[in-house]
């Protein structure tokens, strides 16, 4: 007797699809999430702790972002019921067509997703940024592509986020949480409108960021899913019909046991990869697993270059994290492939000396006053425009379990051979053009050099490790996720995504799992 029929490992883009979908279906859903539920009051933004996830001891340490140094590439997730959603830069849109023309299974093609594609942008309640909303950094992005000639090129970025088309920067105390205005989304969760604060990274206070546990997983909460956050899947091994799921209760500090008759494994590119990868060469319960597991990995090109304006404000502590873009995806650059962005990130300086002003033995004392008087006009970063991006590179990563260095004899520390050749032409092309927007624009910038001295990445948006094919011999996964030599144990999320996008991938990601679920029974 299986405890459910279906459990979903996490709860980010490929899971909350898929827990939706299944519950829609009249499944006994059962959500299992190594992160916390998090509230408006305990984001970091917020609260000013629990920054950070410690993926060697996670009973003690489950914050919001969980970083990995893998030597020459590095990769930030986030941690929580939302998954990635929670930190990602609400960036909604679609791949290239011609992106699923090589290397995908033969039946994703563009046009057998665009329903589904649809379907994401329904339920995210996508939008774009309004033109009376323009952030400084909109405006340089678009100055800059006119001034290379490149003006067709610019286009504003859609995103899962909600606007107030009455707002406006001209606003007494704009960012004030008082012009957030309510409503109720179609999953009848309230929210609240974008008052271009800039958290949206660190956890958008007003709501206005439309994250997964506020619509695909609130829905399938509605209709009987269960899901237990703070519990994280350690071991699969098959049962009978279905599998056996060796689960750690972070909270509890205990290990529980469960069973379903279908596994959809969708902790990220990282999360499922490494899951899998125990499984079969630690704990030896899937031994049957595709030898490409762990290979065809990629950084998906993300690259940023920080910029300096002596004569512009350009405060990208404030706006949405993205807002504009210039598409260069056609290789007209030498070949590089690639997908310009402005960047921003949250005033942390400012959120703690705002939290700081309102603190009750501060608040109504002239210190107080005088730190959140202070807290809107603290940004030491005005004048600095973070050039962001993507880009095509070549899958050039393989994950795979290797000896730890204070402990030769044990082969179970996840590791990462990384080739930066394959990544190079077109991350170098992403790199040089962020120099030619600058200097176009008046500002000075240099490329990083992490990456012109040591060939170092960071990259947010991880893709692969579990690869969907038409084959065995070619990927981990069929078109629906499911496990070659494994049925009903099924793979979705970022992993199973064969090629870079060279574009932000969390729609692309949501539309496979929209694709996968209305293929399962």
């Amino acid at each position: 007797m299986s405890d459910f029929d279906s459990i979903v490992i996490g709860s980010g883009f490929g899971g909350a699809v898929m827990a939706c979908r299944l519950a829609e279906k009249g499944a006994r859903v059962l959500v299992l999430e190594r992160g916390r539920r998090w509230k408006p009051e305990d984001y970091p933004s917020v609260s000013q702790k629990h920054w950070l996830w410690d993926e060697d001891e996670p009973e003690q340490q489950n914050g919001w972002l969980d970083f990995r140094y893998f030597g020459d590439m590095s990769v930030a997730q986030g941690a929580g019921v939302g998954g990635g959603s929670l930190i990602y830069a609400n960036v909604s849109i679609d791949a290239k067509p011609e992106i699923f023309e090589n290397g995908w299974p033969a039946a994703i093609r563009y046009a057998a997703l665009k329903p589904h594609y649809d379907t994401v942008a329904q339920m995210m309640s996508v939008q774009r940024l309004p033109e009376n909303q323009f952030t400084a950094r909109t405006r340089l992005m678009q100055e800059a592509a006119g001034k290379i000639g490149a003006a067709d090129r610019f286009s504003l970025v859609p995103q899962a986020v909600t606007f107030d088309p009455d707002w406006h920067y001209g606003l007494d105390d704009p960012h004030d949480a008082r012009h957030s205005k309510r409503w109720v989304n179609d999953q009848g969760v309230a929210q609240g409108t974008c008052t271009h604060c800039g958290n949206c990274d660190i956890g958008c206070p007003t709501q206005a960021k439309n994250t997964l546990d506020l619509n695909y997983l609130a829905r399938a909460e509605q209709l009987g899913a269960e899901v237990r956050a703070l519990h994280q899947v350690r071991c699969i091994t098959p049962e009978g019909s279905g599998y056996r799921l060796q689960v750690r209760d972070l909270e509890g500090r205990r290990t529980i046991s469960l069973k379903a008759e279908r596994v959809f494994i969708c902790a990220g590119s990282i999360g499922s990869t490494e899951l899998l990868l125990r499984c079969r060469d630690q704990y030896r319960t899937l031994p049957k697993l595709s030898a490409r597991l762990g290979q065809g990995w990629t950084s998906n090109g993300d690259f940023l270059t920080a910029a300096w304006y002596d004569d512009r404000e350009i405060s990208p502590t404030r706006g949405p994290t993205i807002s504009a873009a210039i598409d260069f995806l056609d290789g007209s650059e030498g070949g590089a492939r690639f997908f310009v962005e402005d960047g921003g990130f949250p005033d942390l300086l400012g959120n703690l000396m705002e939290k700081g002003g309102r603190h009750y033995r501060l608040r109504n004392t002239r210190l107080g006053r005088a730190l959140e008087r202070r807290a809107d006009r603290s940004d030491p970063a005005r004048r600095l425009m973070p050039w962001f991006g993507q880009a095509v590179d070549e899958p050039g990563g393989q994950f795979y379990l290797g000896r730890r260095w204070l402990m030769p004899w044990r082969k179970d520390r996840l590791k990462l051979k990384w080739d930066y050749r394959k990544a190079e032409q077109a991350v170098q092309g992403l790199a040089d053009m962020h120099l030619k927007l600058t200097e176009a624009t008046g500002g000075e910038a240099t490329t990083p050099a992490t990456w012109r001295w040591f060939r170092n990445l960071v990259t947010p948006h991880p893709l692969g490790g579990c690869n969907m094919a038409d084959d065995v011999s070619q990927g981990v996964v069929d078109d629906r996720g499911e496990v070659f030599g494994y049925p009903n144990l099924f793979v979705m999320d970022g992993a199973v995504v064969p090629t870079a996008l060279g574009l932000n991938p969390s729609k692309t990601i949501a539309a496979l799992a929209e694709y996968a679920a209305a293929r399962i029974a």
